[in-house]
C-alpha cells in the first residue's frame, strides 16, 4: 500500500527551478532513501512536505487522500515530523519540556504526568532516554531519540530523518538503524536523506535520486549498489578509492606541545596534547564530536587563546612563504556557513576576506571590482565553483559549492598548514570526492594537513597516521596503513591503548 504519493510536484524560486515536475511513491512501512548533491532538490521537496513551502503545482496525497498542506501545523496534524539535521531542542529544558513543547495549553501542567506518559512512549519504541533528564547533558544519539519521540508523541505517522548519521559514532549508527527499523516494521513510514550510500543500502528498501531538481530514478536497494547511486547523483563515474602516494616526510610544519585550552566556559577541553606534522603529511584527528576538535583546530589557527604548552609553525628555513598578510596557516573550519563565509556577500568578496586591504584588491582605500571580479572568476574556474557570476551571493549556493569557496581562498597562496575542520560534513559524494582529490594535492605540493573528522572510514583513507582524541587527550597516535577500524573505534569511547598502558 502507498502511503505517500506526490504527482507533479514543480517549485520555482523566480527563474529557477529547484522542483521540476517530481513523482514520488513511498510505501507504508518502508525506509525510503531520497538521494542527490548539494542542491539537487531535496530540501526544497521536504520542506513542501513540511509545509514551509507551497509548490507552484501538483497534488500530495496520503493514503491516496489527495491533501493541502499549509504550514507546519497542517503538516503535524497530517502526520508528517521531521527531524533535522541540527536538532531542533533547547538545551535547557528537560526532555519531557522539549516533547511537550507547544503541544499543551493546559493551565495546569502534571510534568511528572507527562513524563511517565513519554516514557512508557520511549520503552515501547526501545529509545531508551531519561525523560527528567536536561537536553543539554545528554550525547547526541540521545538527543536524537529525543528527537524522534518528539515526532512520535505528536503521532506522525510519517518520518522525514535529514543527514540523521552525520553527528553520530558507529555504535550510535547501529542503534538508529536498530530504531528506524521497528518504526518501519511497526507500521511508520520513513524518508531517510543520507549522502553516506553505504547507510542507505544496508537500511533502506527503496531509494529515488534527484538530480537537478528532477528524479533520475526509483529503485529497490536490492537492484542496485552505491557504485551506481553515485553516478546517478552526479552524472558521472566516482572514485571510491583514494589513490595516495606513499608517505613523504618532510620538515617539521606543525610542534604542539603539551597544549592547554578552554571553551567558551573556561573548561579545560584540550589537555596536554603534544604532536608533530611534518611537511607532506596528513595526520588525520579521529574522535567523537565534542572531544576537544574543535577547540584545538582553532587554537592552532590563532582564533583560540592557549592556556598552556606551545604551538610552533613552520620554522624560519621553510620553503613556504607567507602571504600578503603574513599567514602560513589556511583554515577550513567546520561550520562553513558560520566561521567560513560571510553569506551575504557576493563570491568575490568572500574569496578577499583575509586579503581585501591589501593590493591588488584595495587602492586608496578603496575596493577594487574589477580586479576582485577577474581574481573570482579565476578561482571559480579553478575550483569548479557553480554559479552564473562572481557577484552572486554565497547564500545562494549548493554547500558543496560554498566549500568550494572556502577552498579556493585558503588554498591561495600555496600554505604550509591546512587545518582541515570536518572539511566533507554535508557534502554528497561528488563534493566530498572533490575537496578530498585537492586536499591530497596539496600534500603532493609539501603542504602539512591536520584532518579533523569524525568520519572513520575518511580518517582512514586520507591519512598517513591518525590521532585518536578522547576527552581533550590523544590516547594514541596510529600508522594508517595498518590500524583498523576496530582499533580506533574501541580508542574513541574511551579505550585504553595497549602503548599508553605500557
Amino acid at each position: 500500500m502507498t502511503y505517500l504519493r506526490l504527482e507533479g510536484i514543480t517549485k520555482r524560486f523566480g527563474t529557477f527551478i529547484a522542483n521540476n515536475n517530481i513523482n514520488l511513491s513511498v510505501s507504508c512501512g518502508s525506509i525510503h532513501a531520497l538521494l542527490g548533491e548539494n542542491g539537487a532538490g531535496k530540501t526544497t521537496l521536504m520542506n513542501i512536505l513540511c509545509g514551509l513551502y507551497q509548490p507552484d503545482s501538483g497534488q500530495i496525497y496520503l493514503q491516496d487522500n489527495l491533501v493541502q498542506i499549509a504550514s507546519a501545523s497542517d503538516a503535524i496534524a497530517q502526520g508528517i515530523g521531521m527531524i533535522h539535521q541540527h536538532f531542533m531542542l533547547v538545551p535547557q529544558l528537560s526532555v519531557t519540556e522539549n516533547i511537550i513543547l507547544g503541544t499543551s495549553f493546559d493551565w495546569r501542567l502534571d510534568i511528572k504526568e507527562k513524563a511517565q506518559a513519554i516514557a512508557q512512549l520511549a520503552q515501547s519504541y526501545g529509545l531508551e532516554v531519561n525523560p527528567l533528564a536536561k537536553v543539554g547533558d545528554l550525547p547526541v544519539g540521545v538527543q536524537q531519540r529525543v528527537e524522534i519521540l518528539k515526532a512520535l508523541y505528536r503521532k506522525a505517522k510519517l518520518l522525514i530523518l535529514d543527514e540523521p548519521t552525520a553527528v553520530l559514532t558507529p555504535p550510535e549508527v547501529k542503534i538508529l538503524a536498530a530504531i528506524l527499523r521497528q518504526l518501519a516494521d511497526d507500521g511508520h513510514t520513513i524518508i531517510f536523506i543520507s549522502h553516506k550510500l553505504e547507510e542507505v543500502m544496508n537500511l533502506c528498501d527503496s531509494v529515488t535520486v534527484l538530480r537537478r531538481g528532477a528524479v533520475v530514478t526509483t529503485t529497490t536497494t536490492a537492484d542496485t549498489n552505491t557504485q551506481e547511486l553515485a553516478r546517478l547523483m552526479v552524472g558521472r563515474e566516482v572514485l571510491f578509492q583514494l589513490n595516495k602516494s606513499a608517505r613523504y616526510s618532510g620538515e617539521v610544519v606543525l610542534e604542539v606541545q603539551k597544549l592547554q585550552v578552554q571553551d567558551e566556559r573556561n573548561l579545560l577541553v584540550v589537555k596536554d596534547v603534544s604532536f608533530e606534522l611534518h611537511a607532506g603529511e596528513i595526520l588525520g584527528v579521529a574522535g567523537v564530536d565534542g572531544n576537544g576538535q574543535r577547540e584545538l583546530a582553532d587554537a592552532i589557527a590563532s582564533l583560540r587563546p592557549v592556556t598552556a604548552g606551545t604551538i610552533r609553525r613552520s620554522p624560519s628555513n621553510s620553503p613556504f612563504k607567507r602571504g600578503r598578510t603574513g599567514r602560513i596557516t589556511a583554515y577550513i573550519p567546520e561550520d562553513r556557513q558560520k566561521m567560513g563565509l560571510v553569506m551575504g556577500f557576493s563570491i568575490a568578496r568572500n574569496l578577499i576576506l583575509k586579503v581585501f586591504n591589501f593590493l591588488p584588491f584595495c587602492r586608496r582605500w578603496l575596493l577594487q571590482d574589477e580586479v576582485m571580479n577577474h581574481h573570482a572568476a579565476e578561482a571559480m574556474q579553478n575550483f569548479d565553483i557553480r554559479a552564473e557570476n562572481p557577484s552572486i551571493k554565497v547564500s545562494q549556493l549548493s554547500g558543496g559549492n560554498q566549500q568550494k569557496v572556502v577552498l579556493a581562498r585558503e588554498l591561495s597562496g600555496n600554505p604550509a598548514l591546512i587545518v582541515a575542520m570536518q572539511p566533507t560534513r554535508g557534502l554528497d559524494v561528488g563534493a566530498t570526492e572533490y575537496v578530498q582529490q585537492r586536499l591530497l594535492a596539496e600534500r603532493e605540493r609539501g603542504a602539512a594537513i591536520l584532518y579533523i573528522s569524525t568520519e572513520l572510514e575518511e580518517i582512514m583513507a586520507m591519512s598517513d597516521r591518525i590521532a585518536v582524541m578522547y576527552e581533550g587527550q590523544f590516547v594514541d597516535i596510529l600508522d594508517a596503513a595498518t590500524a583498523t577500524v576496530e582499533q580506533i573505534g574501541y580508542l574513541m569511547t574511551g579505550g585504553i591503548s595497549a602503548s599508553v598502558e605500557g
